[in-house]
């Protein structure tokens, strides 16, 4: 069955169009009106005159850079449609120039365009490129693709532009969720996609894990890996960076990570309706119940909480406290305990853990209901 054309087009972009293109436009003398008038536009740095100028230019020239030339082709091959279209620019000064020109340029063109700007995606500090530079950029290519899936709209990665780091994990991106990707060549005539290629990436292990996954997806900064050690199994290694501090070990995912998680994140809400248990009858529905701890003034934060979660999931019968500490603080998230759904909830000073009983009546859904608490959580 062929894939549907897509209709939304995530795009990295480099800065080629800058340099050495306009930038040599300046330093040569130009005959021709149109090139005078966009090495003036240039030089001014009026970005949308510049947009303006290179309308008046095939945009199969190479002065036009490498994301008009493969965005070209992609629309003269009929690979794409002329919808939406998402740009991915460096976190650097001539990044968000580059940026501001092609918005004009394809807005102009007919495109409705949305900019993004990837944090810590700049090479003059190769330690914020690889821990988050790089792990952005996947971050934000998920979060485009579950938008577009979410409305029924296919889409595909031009990986044309960019850092080769940037362009492979474009690439890498696409094939994990099964998106089509592009890439030219400035020496090629036009422009390729690349073959699939096979990636063994496990979905239950994402299940099982998906707590620590969204916590460490949330946040730029380390979390001690001690409040992960209970659930650990080492084919994390690869998807995580650790970082001694104070003689103990801190994670943060790699990029490698972030892509494995946005992959079965993606893949999740697509499956999710079917292996979930089924409703609560209104008499299967609790209040909260709390241990016999103390709670000093916690004890109202924790019974709201408990009871929005019972609220919120449909398949949620009610929770039960079973551990407080006052002194303890612990990433808020939901992970499988044995047999059980264990729920941990942190204001930063204290922490609560608590067993959520559920209509489950197979073990094989507990590990479904573990990812969409925690779906639910990152997104309430």
């Amino acid at each position: 069955m062929p894939r549907p054309q897509p209709h939304t087009l995530l795009c990295t972009i480099g800065t080629s169009l800058l340099y050495p293109n306009l930038s040599n436009l300046i330093k040569e003398e130009q005959t021709d009106p149109i090139r005078i008038a966009l090495a003036q536009a240039y030089a001014d740095k009026n970005w949308v005159q510049v947009a303006t100028q290179l309308h008046k230019i095939n945009p199969t020239e190479r002065l036009c850079g490498a994301e008009i030339n493969s965005v070209t082709d992609l629309l003269a091959q009929r690979i794409i449609e002329k919808s939406y279209l998402h740009l991915f620019h460096s976190d650097t000064d001539d990044g968000k120039a580059i940026a501001q020109i092609l918005e004009a340029y394809f807005t102009q063109g007919g495109w409705a365009v949305k900019i993004h700007c990837v944090e810590g995606l700049r090479d003059d500090d190769p330690n914020l490129f690889r821990t988050q530079g790089l792990r952005n950029l996947a971050k934000l290519f998920g979060e485009q693709v579950r938008e577009s899936r979410q409305n029924y709209i296919p889409c595909a990665i031009n990986a044309t532009g960019g850092y080769k780091a940037q362009i492979a994990i474009a690439v890498l991106m696409g094939q994990a969720l099964d998106i089509p990707v592009y890439y030219k060549h400035e020496r090629f005539d036009a422009i390729i996609p690349f073959p699939p290629m096979p990636v063994a990436l496990d979905f239950s292990l994402w299940q099982r894990a998906s707590g620590m996954f969204m916590v460490l997806s949330r946040s730029n900064a380390c979390e001690p890996w001690e409040d992960f050690s209970e659930d650990w199994d080492e084919r994390f290694e690869p998807l995580i960076n650790r970082e001694r501090i104070d003689n103990e070990d801190y994670l943060s995912l790699s990029a490698t990570g972030q892509i494995f998680h946005e992959t079965f994140r993606s893949r999740f809400q697509q499956l999710k309706t079917t292996a979930l248990p089924r409703i609560a009858n209104t008499n299967e529905k609790e209040q909260p119940k709390l241990g016999n701890h103390g709670y000093n003034q916690a004890r109202s934060s924790i019974s709201r909480f408990l009871q929005e979660v019972t609220d919120a999931r449909y398949y949620v019968r009610y929770c039960y406290s079973t551990y407080w500490n006052p002194d303890l603080s612990e990433a808020t998230r939901f992970r499988l305990s044995s047999a059980d759904i264990q729920g941990i909830y942190s204001n930063g000073t204290w922490c609560v853990k608590f067993k959520v009983f559920t209509t489950a009546e197979d073990e094989n859904q507990l590990p479904v209901i573990v990812a969409d608490l925690n779906d639910w959580l990152d997104t309430k």
